[in-house]
């Protein structure tokens, strides 16, 4: 037990599953998933296989909101706490004969040894509690994890090991404070879909880890309306990185008012002047979706040139999406999906 304290407090950013969790090899064959590995805040239980990951460097999530409307009163918590930070998401599948409850207690301990604040549990069959489904249905972000980031032996995914028919879900919630930052991290646990051989017999399991931080800003500067037009005038067109949605969503966010001033300002000064307004996201997720996406995005951003105070005329304005089919860089890296998760004026 000496050793254990002398390495947490070398490492006081590591919790140390292993240590509790029964020793098991990896069974053979059980490859992670290509670029994935153990999050720093917390080791995987014992043998187990990452069947898929994912990763952002800055997101915003709702870390309670699985919680129920009365659950959330009855425990005095914020259901639509949003927090921002750095996000991973990692699916775990155990060893054979390693059923969610010990899987999920494992967890569970290392976690309070190392400080972790629990702030919500629940299992299968409480009151208030999702009774199956798992994270594929109830927690995934985004949709579905990008094929690169799945294990090639796990090629039934995420949704599968966390399919309608696991059970004996076990879900916990935690809160660590170090260092003046905050994590949250949620635990979720079933016995896997027992009609994927890969999974079966063992225990599936989701960590979803957002520790605290701010944006880094001044990453994104607001073109004025000068050098819109000055862009328009050599190229046809100007890719504009000031214009913010939430993943997934086509709903301008408040910081989006700077680079549609410019815009319009723009668009004001030259009367006869018609756009193409052009949205455009990376290759994550279906392209259909995200065709879908794409229209809406470039939709929000001409009605809100309409709408006040801009008022520009709507038939100068018209609204494209073309998803991922005119990237300015590689999708491989999130630096060059960044890049292509733009809005972008060209002229007619």
């Amino acid at each position: 037990m000496g050793k254990l304290k002398s390495l947490l407090s070398l490492m006081p950013m590591l919790l140390l599953i292993g240590s509790a969790a029964v020793q098991a090899q990896q069974p053979a064959g059980r490859v992670d998933a290509k670029g994935g590995a153990d999050h720093e805040l917390i080791a995987r239980y014992t043998g187990s296989w990452l069947i898929a990951w994912r990763k952002a460097n800055f997101a915003e999530v709702k870390p309670l909101a699985l919680l129920t409307d009365s659950i959330a009163q009855q425990n005095k918590l914020d259901r639509g706490l949003r927090v921002e930070g750095g996000l991973s998401e990692l699916f775990y599948v155990a060893p054979p004969g390693r059923s969610a409850l010990e899987v999920q207690r494992n967890y569970e301990d290392a976690l309070r040894k190392a400080g972790a604040t629990l702030v919500y549990a629940c299992k299968g069959g409480d009151w208030g509690c999702h009774s199956g489904g798992g994270p594929a249905k109830d927690l995934l972000l985004d949709g579905v994890v990008p094929r690169g980031q799945q294990a090639e032996a796990g090629r039934w995914g995420p949704s599968f090991a966390f399919g309608a028919t696991s059970q004996n879900l076990r879900l916990a919630i935690f809160k660590l404070s170090r260092g003046g930052a905050d994590s949250w991290i949620t635990v979720y646990s079933v016995d896997a879909s027992p009609d994927v051989k890969e999974f079966a017999n063992s225990a599936a399991t989701y960590l979803q880890i957002l520790q605290t931080k701010g944006a880094e800003l001044g990453k994104v500067s607001v073109f004025d309306s000068a050098q819109i037009s000055q862009a328009l005038d050599a190229e046809g067109r100007i890719a504009l990185y000031g214009i913010f949605f939430d993943t997934g969503k086509s709903e301008l966010k408040p910081e989006s008012a700077p680079q549609l001033a410019e815009m319009a300002k723009l668009l004001k000064a030259q009367p006869a002047l018609r756009v193409y307004v052009v949205g455009h996201t990376d290759n994550q997720g279906a392209q259909e979706a995200n065709l879908a996406l794409s229209l809406k995005r470039a939709e929000a951003v001409a009605a809100a040139l309409s709408a006040k105070p801009h008022g520009i005329e709507a038939k100068r304005l018209a609204a494209r999406g073309v998803a991922d089919l005119s990237p300015l860089a590689s999708n491989k890296a999130e630096a060059g999906r960044a890049k292509n998760r733009r809005v972008e004026l060209v002229e007619q």
